[in-house]
């Protein structure tokens, strides 16, 4: 399978109409425009029955003690984890691309409605759903793409993994407020092929130079 992106080419930078913050000089970070990019596939099997696509930044910090933290960096030697940025679905064997701002065009404030999508496709929650938990003006549970949001004091260029599953069943045996460990864990076994693309982004303004 190949995955190209009229939006972005492959280790190249995000721009910013695909992110959830943009730089802002004043405040550090303001709201993007949080468009999903446009994603094509091809080179699937003949007998793919549905396709997924799961984004994700293997480069978020482990520990939050220094993030976005004045007069403090997050440090480039600390352990990363995974941080799902987009979880969906059960997209028809049919489909070979989504649009730019099909499933996202906007940043949502407390949440987004879910699972139900475009294309009969489910959406799962994304990150932000922890991320925000105890932000009162924010909360809530963020279905479908949110784009990256880095922090603003990490020495490290962040990366966002698309990739999209091949699978050999048309709907996945999986229901409620899906994760991305819990979509990654349901698709084992059934993945016939996948192909990923990687951006990169920062905010960084030392590392923007």
């Amino acid at each position: 399978m190949k995955l190209i992106s009229s939006s972005f080419n492959e280790g190249q930078r995000i721009p910013g109409a695909f992110a959830f913050c943009i730089p802002d000089p004043a405040h550090h970070v303001c709201l993007g425009s949080n468009l999903n990019p446009q994603l094509a596939w091809s080179g699937a099997p003949a007998s793919t029955q549905s396709f997924a696509v799961i984004c994700h930044d293997p480069d978020v910090p482990s520990q939050g003690d220094d993030v976005n933290q004045e007069d403090r960096t997050v440090p480039a030697a600390l352990p990363r984890v995974d941080f799902f940025h987009w979880v969906l679905i059960d997209l028809p064997a049919s489909l070979s691309e989504i649009r730019e701002g099909e499933f996202c065009s906007d940043v949502t404030p407390r949440g987004k409605p879910g699972p139900h999508a475009a294309h009969g496709a489910r959406q799962g929650i994304n990150d932000y759903t922890g991320w925000f938990a105890s932000d009162n003006d924010m909360r809530g549970d963020y279905y479908g793409y949110d784009g990256p949001c880095p922090p603003w004091n990490d020495e490290i260029v962040h990366r966002y993994v698309f990739t999209v599953f091949a699978l050999d069943v048309a709907r996945l045996n999986i229901e409620g407020k899906l994760t991305g460990q819990q979509v990654r864990s349901a698709m084992q076994g059934h993945v016939l092929a996948e192909a990923s693309l990687t951006g990169s982004y920062t905010l960084n303004p030392s590392l923007n130079q």
